[in-house]
């Protein structure tokens, strides 16, 4: 265990939890919503630092950022652990663990390794993935502070659920982030991510305010937030508080966890939110988890000609050069490129 930071001591040993949205009061023994943020004795410790549950080496398409560094590896990490509930989790084993974390196959792994790994492997960057990064934002932070003086990047795939004070203090070492948008209405959120959406919206404002490279991710889920009324909004959202050069990824649902009575996303209802975002503005829309569609490749917003083209997380054909759409010259939005 290690001292958490960002909480506060109150009366009769108790503690707030100052890392995230949920604001939790934690009484002496017990835990957060997320289950490893535990306070003892009027002290918080986060109880998975330098304890990783998962290692591996992705393509940074598969977290999914398509605008920063198109077609490099990034080290991916996670720890067990997550403060939300969502009920279509497909990482539920390791993200909904219970505080004594049994059956989960973590190793004691130092930033020092986790950074030299990825120097190793060939990295770009470094994704803190899988679960939520917020919940072991410690274990993170040393690492991406390590990383970033050894040239490396470093990016949360997260829910956009930090609270702004944390995310100013690693926003020197935090260089992009996949947010998800996971709906629009305060009802869903409730529901089935045990979250509040006006939360979600201010944190991803703070992400934009502090100048960290965002791309958004909804994954569509049919009869719980796909009508247009509501991709729309998250569209002009998109367009108003981020800018239209801001990535939105539409991604399809699966049956799985505990909302298994939803069907898998139709590829029809895809098609029709990436026309939606491009409707109202925005210049790059992708469809997710439907490899082979033309909804995967990027195109110059100018010249409308294709300027990358993916398969799944592939790269196929590159027409960027220093940024620019190798036929029109229009700056392509993004970093890396």
């Amino acid at each position: 265990m290690q001292e958490a930071l960002f909480y506060k001591k109150l009366e009769d040993k108790k503690i707030q939890c100052k890392l995230c949205k949920h604001g939790c009061i934690i009484a002496d023994n017990k835990h957060g919503i997320c289950t490893i943020r535990e306070n003892k004795e009027g002290t918080l410790y986060t109880l998975t630092y330098n304890r990783p549950c998962a290692l591996n080496v992705d393509p940074i398409e598969k977290k999914p950022l398509f605008h920063f560094f198109p077609g490099s590896k990034s080290f991916s990490i996670a720890t067990a652990g997550c403060n939300f509930k969502c009920l279509h989790c497909q990482n539920y084993d390791i993200s909904q663990a219970s505080s004594d974390r049994k059956n989960i196959p973590d190793q004691e792994t130092a930033p020092e390794k986790i950074v030299d790994l990825a120097l190793k492997s060939g990295c770009k960057s470094i994704a803190y993935t899988y679960t939520e990064p917020t919940v072991y934002y410690e274990y993170a932070y040393d690492i991406a502070k390590l990383a970033k003086e050894k040239n490396i990047y470093n990016i949360f795939v997260t829910n956009g659920y930090i609270e702004e004070e944390p995310l100013s203090a690693i926003r020197p070492y935090l260089d992009a982030a996949n947010i998800d948008l996971k709906g629009f209405n305060e009802a869903f959120y409730r529901k089935v991510c045990g979250a509040k959406l006006s939360h979600v919206l201010d944190t991803i404002k703070s992400y934009k305010k502090l100048g960290i490279w965002i791309e958004i991710t909804t994954l569509i889920i049919p009869g719980h937030n796909d009508s247009e009324t509501e991709l729309r909004a998250i569209a002009q959202f998109i367009k108003k508080e981020l800018g239209v050069e801001t990535p939105w990824h539409v991604s399809a649902f699966y049956p799985t966890y505990k909302l298994l009575d939803a069907r898998r996303t139709p590829p029809e209802t895809l098609y029709r939110a990436r026309k939606i975002g491009i409707e109202e503005g925005l210049r790059y829309v992708y469809e997710g988890n439907i490899p082979g569609s033309d909804g995967e490749n990027t195109h110059c917003y100018d010249c409308k000609k294709l300027v990358i083209r993916r398969h799944g997380f592939s790269i196929s054909e590159y027409n960027i050069k220093d940024g620019a759409c190798q036929f029109c010259g229009a700056i392509i939005d993004g970093i890396g490129l």
